[in-house]
């Protein structure tokens, strides 16, 4: 670690991992409730195991965001951080902010939540994803405002690089957007259109720039590939995700109302989105196999393929077969949407957190080459776990998608069943996801535990083999 002020992402990164671990608990009573109804019925209903599920998703990827610019800003631009009190201030805010929301949510009836914390003075709760109380979204603007002053006068004080510049747009982009989550008129459909500029616009538009922009700093540094050929590389995809994904809006238009056209607009730039995931693949491993050194830290490399692997798969792929309109007609809504979900939120989002983690922790524990070999080994078999866990997740969603759409949605193929009676034809389905997931959870066991494996540095341990 060069600058002492990158310390302060340490917090940031191991609240994130425990929210993370959170986050995939209660997937599998959200699991298990899908195949065993009254499941911790009534401690937890299923829609509140989903709150939390969603909730902690969306929180412990920012916590992640915000360690990785703490940790990246400074090294890009070459300066300490403006403020680290700040920083750990803003933490600590964030943590007590989102650890009593959650609390909220589990305490008390979601109706009670929204009147003691006076939703009625400024409505913006109970749509999906952004379920957060008013306050609590109050506090989300103040912390971003507080982050954005904090990296943006660390940069304006040191170098200017490609790579801080996409970053802290991303940021931007991010912060930006939440405020629509604020927005919420009474007319549905209208309420749908900006919702969306909150969902979609986060996580195909201003999180794809924080993850590129990641990716390709991890790379810098484990490949010893000249800036110059990343930032080409960073400048053409971050271009072709923003045309695509901001047009590509229109595909969660087709069905709420707004005009015709948004059946071409959202179909045609939507079909481009994959290009810019494909693209990431590309560069990802143009840049390893060009590398200048063999870095010790494999498991990061092995994490930063996988990120751009999984990202196409999820976020392309899976994207692609779902959205062009005449398909999307008989898919919205389906089980296939949430196998695309899966995918794409782990390979894009979550591999691009664990990758920096994965290069930062060890450096920032006083360890720059990373963990031991023995470690990286564990490291590794998570990596495996946790991936091929979330294949056969979306696999199996999948199959109950294809399934469910032929039996529910598709009279030409005989009588169409209601929606309760097509649940129990897809049953075994959610078994085969159930025990995925837990073979997942096993996965993240075993990378936590990776953090705690000792012996010497990898470089060390080479150069006496």
């Amino acid at each position: 670690m060069k600058y002492e002020s990158q310390a302060v992402a340490m917090p940031y990164f191991i609240f994130a991992l425990i929210l993370f671990a959170g986050q995939i608990l209660f997937g599998l009573i959200l699991g298990t409730q899908y195949v065993i109804g009254d499941f911790l019925f009534p401690e937890i209903p299923f829609n509140v195991a989903r709150m939390v599920h969603t909730n902690l998703l969306i929180v412990w990827l920012l916590f992640g965001f915000m360690g990785a610019a703490y940790y990246l800003i400074p090294a890009e631009a070459e300066t300490e951080l403006y403020s680290p009190k700040l920083a750990k201030l803003l933490f600590w805010v964030f943590a007590a902010a989102g650890t009593l929301t959650i609390i909220g949510y589990l305490a008390v009836p979601y109706a009670t939540l929204a009147e003691i914390t006076g939703n009625d003075l400024l409505p913006t709760m109970g749509r999906e994803f952004l379920e957060m109380p008013t306050i609590t979204k109050v506090g989300v603007v103040i912390v971003a405002l507080g982050f954005l002053f904090n990296i943006g006068m660390t940069v304006l004080k040191g170098r200017k690089t490609v790579i801080n510049i996409v970053l802290i747009t991303g940021l931007v982009g991010l912060a930006l957007m939440f405020l629509f989550s604020f927005y919420n008129p009474v007319n549905l459909a209208l309420d749908k259109f900006f919702w969306w500029y909150v969902v979609h616009l986060w996580v195909e538009g201003t999180w794809e720039l924080i993850m590129a922009s990641i990716l390709a700093f991890v790379l810098i540094k484990v490949t010893g590939v000249d800036r110059e050929v990343i930032e080409k590389w960073l400048y053409v995809i971050i271009a072709m995700a923003l045309i695509s994904g901001i047009l590509g809006t229109g595909h969660h238009f087709f069905w709420i109302g707004p005009p015709e056209y948004w059946l071409w607009l959202g179909s045609i730039f939507s079909a481009i989105e994959p290009i810019p995931f494909f693209m990431m693949t590309l560069f990802a491993f143009n840049m390893v196999n060009r590398r200048r050194r063999e870095h010790p830290n494999r498991a990061a490399t092995l994490w930063a393929l996988g990120c751009a692997v999984m990202a196409f798969l999820g976020a392309g792929v899976w994207g692609f077969l779902h959205t062009l309109a005449p398909i999307n007609y008989y898919t919205h809504g389906s089980q296939i949407t949430a196998a695309h979900g899966h995918m794409a939120f782990y390979g894009a989002y979550v591999m691009i957190v664990i990758t920096l983690i994965s290069y930062a922790m060890p450096t920032l524990r006083g360890r720059p080459n990373g963990n031991s070999n023995k470690a990286q080994v564990a490291e590794m078999w998570s990596f495996w776990l946790m991936t091929i866990a979330m294949v056969f997740i979306t696999l199996f969603l999948t199959a109950a998608g294809v399934l469910q759409v032929w039996i529910q949605r598709l009279p030409e193929s005989g009588e169409a069943l209601n929606f309760m009676a097509t649940q129990d034809k897809l049953a075994l389905f959610y078994w085969l996801r159930l025990v995925s997931g837990v073979v997942f959870f096993i996965g993240l066991v075993v990378y936590l535990w990776s953090f705690f494996i000792g012996g010497e540095d990898p470089a060390i341990e080479a150069a006496e083999s």
